[in-house]
């Protein structure tokens, strides 16, 4: 974006935040292992900032085998003691441990519903929702579909999944349009 352009009031000043703003968030994501990714991340930053998340997240990449939800899904207790050990990830023992669960709830639900991007993405209808925020203010942190993905997460073994977080991935991925309107990335997403 151009420095005269207007962003999202959350993304502040810092380059790695503005960055992600401008480039990622809200814009429409499709890749199962990226969307592995996001839900991770989006889990794992409960209780935290998102920039902290964002700090961490090659070494959330590096830690979690690029997010692969076949090689994540071997993980086991010698993984978990080593990631409890890795100061480049949040060193939570449940949030580590639902990774490896979800990883596990990633490949049922591509055997059962052909891909992750395809489940999720069927919340929406495949198609973007186009919000017309004008102000923070007016932008929710859960909605009543992001209510019904996070029940349907948690009946297929999802752990970190709550109605909030299954927002803020829904804002991330672009199945949620939330840039303000005087955001000059309103439109392009």
């Amino acid at each position: 974006m151009a420095e005269n352009e207007s962003r999202c009031p959350w993304c502040g000043n810092d380059p790695l935040y503005m960055a992600y703003h401008d480039n990622e968030w809200g814009v429409p994501l499709h890749d199962d292992t990226r969307l592995f990714e996001m839900l991770t991340l989006e889990g794992a930053q409960a209780g935290l900032s998102w920039l902290t998340i964002l700090r961490k997240r090659d070494g959330y990449r590096s830690a979690f085998a690029g997010f692969d939800p076949q090689k994540v899904a071997t993980f086991n207790d010698a993984d978990v003691a080593r990631l409890l050990s890795d100061s480049g990830i949040v060193r939570n023992r449940l949030k580590i441990t639902s990774t490896i669960t979800n990883a596990r709830a990633v490949l049922e639900v591509q055997n059962r519903y052909g891909s992750l991007d395809r489940f999720l993405w069927s919340f929406v209808n495949g198609e973007p929702i186009r919000n017309r925020w004008i102000t923070m203010g007016e932008v929710p942190a859960s909605t009543k579909l992001s209510d019904t993905m996070s029940r349907e997460l948690k009946r297929l073994g999802f752990r970190f999944v709550g109605s909030t977080i299954c927002y803020a991935f829904m804002q991330a991925t672009g199945m949620v349009n939330d840039h303000l309107t005087g955001c000059a990335r309103h439109d392009a997403c």
